[in-house]
């Protein structure tokens, strides 16, 4: 049985391959065939991931055996088949694919669908559907519970029975189920179809053995939108000082080294540990890199999540990297998260980085997850509804860097003010390598310009040459409040609190 490392590479060749076959192909008007010889015989697959990603309007796909995660992903217009089962998220981020599985396919079918028609067979397992926007899911089977959750638009259609919760959070969308439905949640109202409905959508679907009968239920979002409200990051890092550890300074006017190199081969250089986030992107002639959700340059890091994850395969072409926003997503076991790295890094530029962003609160396991996946950079997101103060997360995210961390993967922090010179330098000690921060709305230029005269400032008072001779050794709390949060020592007293030394 192959390990997880020899699909992964399977995976990734068969992918390299693919877009000169599917050019080919598309002169021929043939269909590419994934599973058989040359000459026919059938070599099913067994488990390969993230397969066929982007596939481009006109190019025809059929594959045989079982496919893992993240099959057929961010398509634009492709067809694609599939004879056997296939794992979670199949066809996720679709834009256009029309994608046929004869078989049975996992949790996550047809994630954030935006275009496009997804057909499974023989039932899907759980939250099929979610947060599609548009487009078409037809199952023939049973499907599993929260079926069409957070769905904004596009049509589901179930000829069978489904599980509990359909329909939870949606806005907007159908889902149609000719079989057993159990009660909806708040939010969601269960109807019947009018005529002119079920008319318009049996000519959509087309297939007579996929018709909609007349007593078949609809579920709609009733219109009324709550969300929760969640805990903020408590207080900022002005409890903390930044102290000289000898008797030396640099001249104020002394050049120092703050340059942070993101990735191992072609690394992506942060003039200063600062990666601003700019959701709309750049407008003005700002040369720094940025992260971003729309409109990325070179040079920028495009952050994926789940609103975006249909425009995926466009914005990564753009950018110097990408980002996965692992809480904006359902959760990613590690063979989901093989597959969506897999149809990312075939879809990106050679050398983009990698970067994984969690919320604080998990950050031990992020940094594992991180080393295993050989991520560029794992981001701990401090306002992650925990509630944890700036001040604490320091030893929780240094602690685990080192512990977890090793081989070219870095750790980073997200926090959710517009950070000045001594953030950045009190997170730099704490085994920070950079942060990232909302940049302000105006004159981000002048903010950078600011932050890096200041972050000089510092470092030629302390005698230092380079951002990286900074430790938690240059760190004091004012107070004995943060010193017993984060453990740094505290000023005048001069060491830890007793309890940071108790077994």
């Amino acid at each position: 049985m192959a390990t997880v490392e020899e699909v992964v590479a399977s995976s990734m060749s068969i992918n390299s391959r693919l877009p000169a076959q599917l050019e080919k192909a598309l002169e021929r008007n043939i269909v590419l065939r994934i599973g058989w010889t040359t000459n026919g015989d059938p070599v099913p697959k067994d488990g390969e991931m993230g397969l066929c990603p982007n596939l481009p309007a006109g190019s025809k796909v059929r594959s045989l055996g079982y496919l893992g995660p993240f099959t057929a992903a961010f398509g634009q217009g492709g067809s694609f088949t599939h004879q056997g089962d296939v794992g979670s998220f199949l066809g996720a981020g679709n834009n256009g694919n029309k994608i046929t599985c004869e078989r049975t396919a996992g949790n996550c079918t047809g994630f954030g669908q935006k275009s496009g028609r997804i057909t499974v067979l023989d039932g899907t397992g759980d939250d099929a559907g979610a947060k599609m926007s548009g487009g078409m899911l037809v199952i023939r089977g049973d499907s599993g519970i929260r079926i069409g959750g957070g769905m904004s638009g596009g049509d589901i259609v179930v000829h069978g029975d489904v599980g509990g919760d359909p329909g939870a959070g949606m806005t907007g969308g159908r889902i149609i189920i000719n079989g057993r439905c159990p009660t909806p949640p708040p939010g969601v109202t269960l109807r019947t179809l009018d005529k002119d409905e079920l008319k318009k959508i049996n000519k959509e679907l087309g297939d007579e053995e996929l018709q909609v009968p007349a007593d078949a239920v609809c579920l709609v979002s009733d219109g009324t939108i709550s969300e929760g409200i969640m805990a903020d990051c408590r207080d900022d890092l002005s409890g903390i000082s930044i102290i000289p550890m000898t008797t030396n300074h640099n001249p104020s006017y002394s050049t120092c080294d703050t340059v942070v190199l993101l990735g191992e081969e072609d690394s992506l250089a942060l003039p200063i540990p600062l990666l601003p986030y700019v959701p709309k992107g750049v407008q003005d002639d700002l040369f720094h890199p940025c992260l971003v959700k729309e409109n990325p340059r070179d040079c920028d890091i495009v952050i994926i999540d789940s609103d975006n994850i249909a425009s995926a395969a466009d914005l990564i072409k753009s950018a110097a990297g990408f980002a996965i926003d692992l809480d904006s997503l359902p959760r990613l076991d590690g063979a989901a998260l093989d597959g969506l790295l897999v149809a990312l890094k075939c879809t990106a530029p050679a050398n983009s980085k990698v970067i994984l962003v969690r919320g604080i609160g998990q950050t031990a396991s992020l940094h594992t997850d991180s080393q295993h996946h050989d991520a560029d950079c794992a981001v701990s997101v401090l306002n992650d509804g925990s509630g944890i103060s700036a001040a604490a997360s320091l030893p929780m995210v240094g602690r685990s860097a080192a512990t977890n961390l090793e081989d070219g993967t870095i750790a980073s922090m997200w926090i959710p003010w517009s950070a000045t010179s001594e953030d950045l330098a009190i997170l730099c000690a704490s085994n920070v390598a950079f942060t990232i921060c909302p940049a302000p709305d105006e004159n981000i230029a002048g903010w950078i310009a600011q932050v890096t005269s200041g972050l000089s400032a510092h470092l030629n008072r302390l005698g230092l040459a380079s951002i990286d001779s900074l430790t938690r050794g240059n760190l004091r709390a004012f107070d004995q409040d943060t010193a017993a949060v984060s453990g740094l020592r505290l000023a005048g007293y001069d060491r830890p609190l007793p309890h940071w030394f108790a077994r």
